[in-house]
């Protein structure tokens, strides 16, 4: 069989460029060995935002006397809210089996390797195929990382796969790694009832790239829900060989050690790249620092060949995957397409309070020798977000002081994932601090936030 592009991956690098190839009127094959929608749709961002759903609704009724409603006392189901994401994501996987169809792109099933001369193998069941395309296209994605004095075992020591679908709640968790997706599980298994306990290893704690003041806040909110944070702390060993796993620490700065006891340990310090056992030395692909190395419109170093995704340098993020795929297409079909600017590239966590970002914190901007204005508004000064009964968290902008360039935006509070688009927007359009003043925002609502911690920088603000 031969084509103008196969896609190696069907995560959301993967299906989307397979799509796009196809619109542009490309013969189109994807190759997946497990399930279409790879990670993302299957064991990442679409089941873990179901988890969490169910999670605030928990967390609602349990407050619903907040709201002047009387209800009998909530008692979580921890079978039925694993069963609710896994449904999730099952849908999810279908719908993009069903554009995959609409599109009239192929789908190979089974684990695919590439070969020189433009060729994948494909092998399913013990048997073999060899399929031919002009372009192909790496987009397998990547994995848990498995630390050495951790190694997952998928039982007591699990990565995010296993923390979404555990036959049974855990008492007490300890979670390494205080990045999206530790935040994300501790804040998930907190609030349904298990004893949690966060290490990190940098010294900042929760969300250690986020701006500081986000950090600081948010470990604020969810130390107050029962959360243990222990930051610039290292895991020296885990003992998972009794009944319970013995979790070996040390404090960074005074290196005293203690052993937490709990029953699961969940490894959430990073991923790793899916390069191995797919032909990248069959061919001479160039990696490093186990990526793949590619130019602005993601060819390898060898012609026909390009990766996108998490398995090149970049956020190893699902937005960002989809955005290179289309770029990379795009490319490919000689469309020139403007190249990605990574500087513009929102951050979302989904505990609750959200955290959304993008662009330079203040610290990075104070590094850079930037003379800055800077904006903050509180959501307790909200109308919307204190009717609402979210009055945690802020909005804080930063503007170079010379231009009034926005160089960042930090946000934390409900909902404020959904905000976070009309940064990168004014980003992208160049628009200054006061034409942010100047632009109307509807009353009330959170995003009225925007505008005020736009007006706080220049000493404007109305309602605080």
């Amino acid at each position: 069989m031969n084509y103008d592009i196969i896609v190696l991956g069907s995560g959301p690098g993967g299906y989307v460029a397979a799509i796009r190839a196809a619109q542009l009127g490309k013969k189109v094959a994807v190759v997946e060995k497990e399930s279409l929608g790879g990670i993302c749709l299957n064991w990442g961002c679409i089941p873990t935002k179901a988890l969490l759903k169910s999670a605030q609704v928990f967390d609602y009724i349990n407050h619903a006397e907040d709201y002047g409603i009387e209800v009998s006392k909530a008692k979580a189901d921890f079978s039925a809210m694993i069963n609710r994401s896994r449904n999730v994501a099952d849908t999810m996987s279908k719908g993009v089996t069903f554009l995959m169809k609409k599109n009239k792109i192929d789908v190979i099933m089974g684990y695919g390797t590439i070969a020189r001369g433009g060729k994948v193998i494909v092998e399913d069941d013990g048997t073999k195929k060899e399929y031919s395309a002009d372009h192909i296209i790496l987009a397998t994605g990547a994995r848990s990382r498995d630390l050495a004095n951790m190694p997952i075992d998928h039982e007591k020591i699990i990565g995010y796969r296993e923390a979404m679908s555990l036959k049974k709640q855990p008492k007490s968790m300890v979670v390494v790694g205080a990045g999206a997706i530790g935040t994300e599980f501790a804040y998930f298994y907190n609030s349904i009832g298990t004893e949690v306990t966060v290490i990190e290893y940098l010294p900042q704690g929760l969300l250690p790239r986020e701006d500081k003041d986000v950090s600081k806040e948010l470990g604020k909110v969810l130390k107050k829900a029962g959360i243990n944070v222990l930051a610039n702390t290292s895991v020296e060993k885990v003992d998972a060989n009794g009944s319970n796993c013995k979790v070996l620490i040390k404090d960074r700065k005074t290196e005293e050690e203690s052993v937490i006891e709990c029953d699961v340990v969940l490894s959430a310090a990073g991923v790793s790249t899916n390069i191995e056992h797919i032909g990248l030395e069959n061919v001479g692909v160039k990696t490093e620092n186990h990526k793949v190395v590619v130019d602005q419109y993601y060819r390898t170093n060898v012609k026909g060949m390009y990766a996108i995704g998490d398995i090149t340098e970049g956020p190893a993020l699902a937005h960002v995957a989809s955005a290179e795929a289309i770029t990379c297409v795009e490319a490919i079909c000689g469309l020139k397409p403007e190249p990605i600017d990574y500087e513009n590239i929102p951050s979302c966590t989904y505990c609750a309070p959200e955290v959304a970002s993008v662009g330079m914190t203040e610290q990075a901007a104070k590094d850079a020798g930037i003379g800055i204005k800077v904006g903050k508004f509180p959501f307790s000064a909200s109308g919307k977000a204190t009717a609402g009964g979210s009055k945690e968290g802020f909005v804080k902008l930063i503007f170079d002081d010379k231009y009034g360039e926005l160089l960042g935006a930090h946000m934390i509070g409900s909902n404020v994932t959904e905000m976070i688009a009309e940064i990168v927007a004014i980003r992208k359009l160049e628009t200054t601090g006061h034409e942010l003043i100047k632009t109307i925002h509807p009353h009330p609502t959170m995003s009225e936030a925007v505008m005020e911690a736009a007006a706080a920088a220049y000493g404007e603000v109305i309602h605080l």
